[in-house]
């Protein structure tokens, strides 16, 4: 049986430190996850994920159902066997496909027809579905099945999609049967702060192992990520985990700490890697600027990943030269300074000053510390197809 406690809560805001206590191990909260879709992080095996600081990995059942089918994998021992990733597995339901593949699909109240982004193949996926190929892939926290729409949006669409939703988790709750295996319902409502109350309170009454708030990282500001965070968190269960879906950019990942979320995932930190734009504490470097051509300080003095080990000078030569080993190394650096970020900020709120740790961070980035309810358009927060 897979459960959390909340080990620490800071004066000054909601953020909050937990622990997720799972079969293959304990996660300490707020966790980063990198995004494995396909059973594996792009530019980095097991090994090299562990090596980041990496508690738990997240995996898809859309894109596992198509390749290499749910079956084969269970074959193969299971997504963890299968993976060679030994930590705990969140996989994600299929439901932020509904949205990436809007021109491929047919929505009715029974589920959703995928044409196959590969052979153009019909692929149906509803709730049961959905929970039935999570549960032959064998991963720890599994999602219920939801309707993801784009914004802005209508706002006749983005109730009807959010019902829908609270529907769709009821289903994936009541075929769900492993009991290692932790449900999480998924709280809908686009940028509509009283439809995101209802619809948080209803799944709160229906007693899941836990929460996510999706639907954004679609569209929005992150200012109205924001205030849809300020209306959705104190409607939730305090001794479940919350989890924001698809999120994103350093700054984004501290303001929603901030609102008490304990989880994130997000394909910044590779898809960035791979375009040669690293973080660091001082704002990202663009690898490929000529500024970095005979630079010999590695991108971050501190940082412990193999990336650093070499120059700026170096990288950059690398994605110059088209060798593959510069996205490797980019990307192996992001996920380490997330990881390394995200420790911070659980050791600060332990410690009781997040709050500063938190400005601080901002200050170092050059982002106004009141920019987690000013913000402007334009964020490049990202969520894999």
């Amino acid at each position: 049986m897979i459960h959390f406690h909340v080990t620490a809560q800071a004066r000054e805001g909601s953020a909050r430190c937990g622990v997720l206590h799972t079969p293959r191990g304990p996660v300490h909260t707020p966790a980063f996850m990198p995004v494995g879709t396909q059973g594996t992080v792009k530019g980095g095996d097991a090994g090299r994920m562990q090596e980041t600081g990496a508690q738990m990995i997240l995996a898809n059942t859309y894109h596992l159902a198509l390749r290499p089918g749910e079956e084969t994998v269970a074959a193969l021992g299971g997504l963890h066997e299968f993976s060679g990733w030994s930590g705990p597995i969140l996989t994600d339901s299929g439901g932020f496909q509904v949205f990436s593949l809007a021109d491929r699909i047919t929505v009715t109240e029974e589920g959703v027809e995928f044409r196959s982004h590969i052979d153009g193949a019909s692929v149906h996926i509803s709730p049961e579905r959905s929970i039935a190929i999570q549960e032959r892939l064998g991963s720890d926290l599994i999602m219920a099945f939801d309707h993801v729409v784009a914004l802005p949006n209508q706002a006749s669409v983005i109730e009807e999609a959010t019902w829908r939703s609270v529907r769709w988790a009821a289903r994936c709750q009541r075929v769900a049967g492993r009991s290692d295996q932790m449900l999480l319902a998924i709280v809908q409502g686009g940028l509509d702060a009283s439809l995101r109350r209802r619809c948080a309170r209803e799944l709160a009454a229906m007693g899941f192992s836990g929460y996510a708030v999706g639907g954004l990282s679609v569209g929005e500001t992150p200012a109205e990520m924001y205030a849809a965070l300020d209306a959705v968190t104190p409607e939730l269960p305090a001794d479940r985990p919350r989890y924001l879906m698809g999120v994103g950019r350093p700054q984004d990942i501290l303001a929603a700490i901030s609102r008490g979320i304990d989880l994130f995932d997000c394909v910044m930190p590779t898809r960035n890697g791979r375009n040669a734009l690293v973080f660091t504490d001082a704002g990202p470097l663009r690898l490929r600027n000529a500024v970095h051509e005979r630079d010999r300080r590695p991108v971050e003095q501190q940082c412990p990943c193999p990336g650093c080990r070499h120059s700026r000078g170096y990288l950059r030569h690398l994605f110059q030269a088209g060798e593959m080993l510069g996205p490797i190394l980019a990307s192996i650096h992001n996920i380490t300074y997330y990881q390394r970020l995200i420790a911070g900020a659980r050791e600060a709120i332990a410690g009781d000053c997040f709050a500063e740790f938190y400005r601080e961070k901002l200050r170092g980035w050059g982002v106004d510390p009141q920019a987690d309810r000013n913000a402007a358009p334009g964020s490049g927060r990202a969520r894999s197809v």
